[in-house]
């Protein structure tokens, strides 16, 4: 294996945990004030693009890297949208 690849490989696993920390976070707190699910969004959509476009050009370690983090990406949406609309219930019963 060469530089190139070692380093394409290192870059691949922690963009695809990069999320993880964030949604550590959130589990452990409860709580998405300050988190902004744009972000999150945006995040997804350019993720897909790039997926795309790693599949076009047949590059594996991006297909991989791309594919864990829509997953990942996914997975804290719903991690954010579940402790959003728990919030939002909490304040109408006060």
């Amino acid at each position: 294996m060469d530089i190139a690849q070692i380093l394409g490989w290192t870059a691949t696993f922690l963009f695809s945990i990069m999320i993880i920390p964030q949604m550590v976070r959130t589990l452990r707190s409860q709580d998405t004030k300050g988190v902004s699910l744009l972000l999150f969004v945006i995040f997804l959509v350019a993720n897909i693009i790039a997926l795309i476009y790693a599949i076009l050009i047949d590059q594996g370690p991006l297909i991989i890297k791309y594919i864990i983090a829509i997953e990942t990406t996914l997975a804290y949406i719903g991690i954010f949208s579940y402790f959003r609309m728990n919030e939002k219930k909490s304040k109408i019963r006060r």
